[in-house]
C-alpha cells in the first residue's frame, strides 16, 4: 500500500475515532506530498463543515470538483457540502450553489 493510501486510511480512523482536528492535520500533511488527491479534498470538506469552518469545507469541495470535474459524486458532495454551510451560516447564495452543484451531478449522470 502506498504511503498516501496509508495516510487517508489513518485519517479516516481518526475522523472515525472522532478525532477530528487530528484527521485534518493527517490530510492536510497528505496534501503537501499529493495535491491532487480528491478523496482528501472531499474529506476535508465534510471534516471542516462538521468543524464548523464553512469556507474551509466549500474550498476544499471545489477544489475535489476542479481535480475531477466529471465525477457525478463530487458535485453531489459539494451540494452537501454548500447544504451544511448554509444551515450553519444562513448565508442564502449557498442555497443556489448547493442546486447548481446538485444539477451538475445529475447532467454529469445524464439525468439533467
Amino acid at each position: 500500500m502506498s504511503d498516501i493510501n496509508q495516510m487517508y486510511n489513518t485519517a479516516e480512523k481518526l475522523k472515525d475515532d472522532d478525532k477530528l482536528d487530528d484527521a485534518i492535520a493527517k490530510l492536510k500533511e497528505l496534501l503537501e506530498i499529493e495535491s491532487g488527491h480528491v478523496l482528501s479534498h472531499l474529506a476535508l470538506a465534510v471534516l471542516y463543515g462538521r468543524v464548523g469552518k464553512h469556507e474551509l469545507a466549500v474550498e476544499h469541495g471545489k477544489k475535489a470538483c476542479e481535480l475531477d470535474p466529471n465525477d457525478p459524486f463530487n458535485f453531489t458532495a459539494m451540494s452537501v457540502t454548500f447544504q451544511r454551510a448554509w444551515q450553519s451560516t444562513q448565508k442564502q447564495e449557498y442555497i443556489q450553489l448547493a442546486e447548481d452543484a446538485m444539477a451538475r451531478a445529475q447532467t454529469l449522470q445524464g439525468h439533467g
